[in-house]
């Protein structure tokens, strides 16, 4: 007899429920990508701090003009719901309490990247372009560097920068906000 295993694809109904029963534990860091459930690694001091770095720009820079969140959900389609390390995001009435935000409510997300920079670069970049996510920024904290990635499209993303220290960063967003990479990382 043979035994073939196969691999279970979750929804995001799926996934939430094996919260609501416990399967995962509201201490399990994972995140719905492509349909597999993706356990995050423990996050060291250097992406704390490079996280802390963007929330005090972004809140001090953007104040009311958008809701910044970090490591909150996003339901980009029914089988992916990240959890970037930080969103920028149109306001809404009532804020997000009903229901996370979607593509169309996205300026920016930001993935900071330590140990991940592969996974951040060639699955997550394309899922969040093929999303239709306007501007993704992925902080290289080994490479020192500041990925920024624009025009999506059904293959992930038209356009790739490079920003390195000395270099200065707009959101596509908000031209206004000149953001230097040395201040991020």
């Amino acid at each position: 007899m043979t035994i073939v295993a196969t691999r279970k694809k979750f929804t995001v109904e799926e996934y939430h429920k094996l919260g609501e029963v416990g399967i995962l534990g509201l201490d399990d860091r994972t995140e719905l990508i492509d349909g597999d459930i993706i356990f995050m690694s423990p996050m060291g001091t250097r992406h704390a701090s490079c996280i802390d770095r963007l929330l005090e720009i972004f809140f001090l820079g953007l104040g009311k003009r958008a809701t910044i969140t970090s490591q909150t959900p996003i339901r980009l389609n029914g089988r992916l719901e990240p959890q970037p390390d930080l969103s920028i995001l149109k306001r809404r009435e009532g804020s997000y309490r009903e229901s996370p935000p979607q593509s169309q409510d996205i300026y920016l997300l930001i993935e900071v990247a330590d140990t991940t920079i592969d996974n951040d670069r060639n699955v997550k970049s394309v899922l969040y372009g093929k999303a239709g996510i306007i501007e993704l920024w992925i902080v290289d904290i080994e490479a020192d560097l500041i990925e920024v990635y624009r025009n999506p499209s059904i293959n992930g993303y038209e356009s790739v920068q490079q920003f390195r220290r000395g270099e200065s960063i707009s959101p596509i967003a908000f031209p206004d906000l000149v953001i230097g990479v040395d201040a991020i990382l």
